[in-house]
């Protein structure tokens, strides 16, 4: 029974870490170190003769409904026109996307007929790319006007190799479930984003908007899952930090319902796992040790071990209560029977299509939870197709 509850308290401390415990533990440092250092001052934003040259690419794939608001939306960036430059790589699109993009002489377009993926599409244009600095963006994202001033004042920190700006969630219509959850999930995770980059680097970017230093590029794998993370984290690898600024944000719907979310949920799950081996280096806490105490407390955690712990937890606290391990015990099975029970209801709430945040809520935390698995999954797949299409090719 020792062993039992040894390990219950190890499986409760590593959920209660993960998702709250790191959270205060990074406020308190910060807190901490403003007493020490002071709080960082915000440098200035550089006049336009001292702005340097910018490319906003976006990677898009048969995005013929979005190119006219997209472009509205890019033409209203405040940053000098001749030094700001639009790329469009558009490979394997066969809609009507170039077509479109003809009206816009001061876009640059990138196409290949061949579709290989995002990782590539990236890689093709980068190979085009003519200005000191980069920003990535979707398509279906919109983004603040100030974006790329912001992402350029940052850069004159000579120690910063990547910006990362803030995604914003937005529902299509009101009461809608599965944008909301996510909604609330960013807002939570760009607070973390926002310490971890005040402590040292936030640990990646998101792909919704990113700028880089290209003199920085790794070559990332064509079957990278998540590109974004993987380009960003290559460069504090290296041993320059990631930037994170709200000021410059890009905002999206979120997805329109819980299947939708699902997938792309479990394909940032198989794309975790895929990172944590191609990073594993990062995990080595004499290279880079605070790299290696935020990578895992912020990402390798939620990525790997959590979700496993939360399993493990819930079937260990039901064996002690079997074995009358004590009132603690069992108050702690009831607590979690209580909540699972909670996200069941929310679960079948959002079926229906009724609204119950605090369900709902419980329901969108073990929903990430259980898509690791489903990750895991997708992953195996991933990799086996993968192998097969080079097999077909070879």
């Amino acid at each position: 029974m020792i062993t039992l509850k040894i390990l219950f308290w190890a499986m409760l401390l590593i959920v209660f870490y993960t998702y709250i415990g790191y959270g205060i533990l990074l406020y308190l440092i910060i807190r901490l170190k403003r007493i020490l250092a002071g709080t960082p001052r915000k440098v200035a934003t550089p006049g336009d003769d001292e702005l340097p040259t910018m490319t906003l690419m976006i990677c898009a794939y048969n995005e013929e409904d979005v190119v006219a608001e997209k472009m509205a939306n890019t033409l209203a960036i405040d940053y000098p026109r001749d030094k700001f430059r639009i790329m469009w790589v558009t490979d394997g699109s066969n809609d009507r996307t170039n077509e479109l993009l003809k009206a816009y002489p001061e876009v640059d377009v990138v196409f290949s007929p061949e579709r290989k993926g995002k990782t590539a599409a990236l890689k093709h244009g980068l190979q085009e790319l003519q200005t000191r600095y980069v920003a990535f963006t979707d398509a279906n994202t919109m983004i603040n006007p100030g974006a790329m001033k912001e992402i350029a004042r940052l850069f004159m920190d000579p120690t910063i190799g990547c910006v990362s700006g803030e995604k914003r969630v937005a529902a299509r219509k009101e009461g809608e479930m599965a944008a909301e959850g996510e909604g609330l999930y960013w807002r939570y995770e760009s607070t973390l984003k926002k310490w971890d980059s005040e402590l040292y680097s936030a640990m990646g970017a998101a792909g919704e908007l990113y700028a880089i230093d290209p003199t920085l590029v790794h070559e990332v794998p064509d079957s990278a899952l998540l590109d974004d993370f993987m380009m960003s984290m290559f460069i504090v690898k290296d041993g320059k930090r990631i930037a994170y600024t709200p000021d410059a944000y890009a905002q999206e719907y979120g997805s329109a319902n819980m299947f939708e979310e699902s997938k792309r949920k479990r394909r940032i799950a198989a794309g975790g796992l895929q990172s944590i081996w191609w990073l594993r280096s990062l995990l080595n806490p004499f290279h880079q040790p605070l790299v290696t105490f935020q990578y895992i407390s912020h990402r390798v955690l939620r990525w790997s071990i959590t979700p496993i712990a939360m399993v493990i937890l819930l079937v260990i606290n039901a064996l002690l209560t079997a074995l009358n391990a004590g009132l603690f015990f069992n108050i702690a099975l009831a607590l979690q029977i209580i909540f699972y029970l909670t996200a069941f209801l929310g679960w079948q709430l959002s079926r229906r299509g009724a609204k119950n945040k605090l369900l709902y809520t419980a329901y969108y935390f073990v929903f990430m939870n259980l898509n690791v698995f489903r990750g895991m999954a997708y992953l195996c797949k991933h990799n086996n197709s993968g192998a097969w299409e080079k097999a077909k090719r070879s």
